[in-house]
């Protein structure tokens, strides 16, 4: 079982436009709701992908039971949520005929110290099972700013591989906590390492702590540093579509390639190959399987193994 930690989950709520015009009424073609936030939607694609995920982090109120009646319907993601008495929250995504996105995040809900407490309860329970886990995106009102160091510290404790995705002070804290894998964007490793260069800042936040690191830049694919060695990974095209949730794809593909122990390359390829294919998927948490299988075998990968 993989387990994907989302401590800020919400509702996604996709709605189509012809075109966005600011200060003008629109009238929706479409609206799609989907449990959200980065750990759930990082589940979904791999359960996709044929392995079994639990998702656990806050759900709470109205919002909080869409989500887990949604999930409970979710082939092969099981519901380890802990319920909250405050309101979980909604994003709103509007994407007009171009694939352009507009997205629009509401505050999570906050968090009392006893929930935080209960949740770290079931959070070392659920270790105890896990064959990786994921602790992903922002902390709502209430949570530590170091809770994912402290989260980190506790998967290592029980010898479970950890991959932090995140940004900010938490990730400054988290990395410092020796994760096996941090996966910030270019604008997210910017602001740890203060370095525009990304080879340069990748070996940074290696030397701060993590294990490995692999960098997401964008429609130019992925950048990793590890122990093993140094890799780019490019797709064979760029894409037009709907951005959201393709870095939560490549995430899935890391940790589905570090459990089915594929060599790095192959881990980079089924990364880059999910993060585009969900460029052109309707919402985020999906990606276009066609797509995935024609990409996965294009990915250019290059780079090198370091020497034993």
């Amino acid at each position: 079982m993989i387990l994907t930690v989302t401590l800020n989950t919400a509702l996604d709520i996709t709605y189509r436009v012809r075109s966005l015009t600011p200060h003008a009424s629109h009238r929706v073609t479409e609206v799609t709701e989907r449990p959200g936030g980065k750990g759930l939607n990082v589940a979904r694609v791999l359960a996709a992908l044929g392995h079994e995920a639990t998702v656990t982090g806050f759900a709470g109120g109205t919002t909080g039971r869409a989500i887990r009646e949604r999930l409970a319907h979710t082939t092969g993601v099981i519901d380890a949520l802990v319920p909250v008495e405050g309101t979980t929250r909604r994003t709103v995504a509007v994407v007009d005929a171009t694939g352009d996105t507009t997205q629009l995040n509401e505050p999570g809900p906050a968090i009392t110290p006893a929930e935080w407490s209960a949740f770290q309860e079931v959070y070392e329970d659920l270790l105890g099972s896990a064959s990786a886990v994921a602790l992903c995106g922002s902390l709502p009102q209430g949570v530590p700013v170091g809770a994912y160091a402290g989260l980190v510290r506790a998967a290592r404790a029980a010898h479970v591989p950890v991959l932090l995705d995140t940004s900010g002070e938490p990730l400054r804290r988290g990395v410092a906590a020796r994760p096996d894998l941090v996966k910030p964007n270019s604008e997210e490793l910017a602001e740890l390492t203060g370095s525009h260069e990304p080879s340069r800042a990748t070996r940074d936040v290696r030397r701060r702590g993590a294990r490995t690191v692999v960098a997401s830049l964008g429609p130019e694919g992925l950048l990793a540093h590890t122990a093993e060695g140094r890799w780019r990974a490019t797709p064979p095209r760029r894409v037009r579509g709907n951005p959201t949730g393709a870095g939560d794809s490549a995430v899935a593909g890391l940790l589905s390639g570090l459990v089915e122990h594929l060599p790095w390359p192959e881990r980079l390829a089924r990364a880059v190959a999910l993060s585009t294919a969900t460029v052109l998927a309707p919402v985020a948490g999906e990606f276009d399987r066609a797509v995935y299988e024609e990409l996965v075998g294009r990915v250019r990968v290059t780079g090198e193994a370091d020497a034993a």
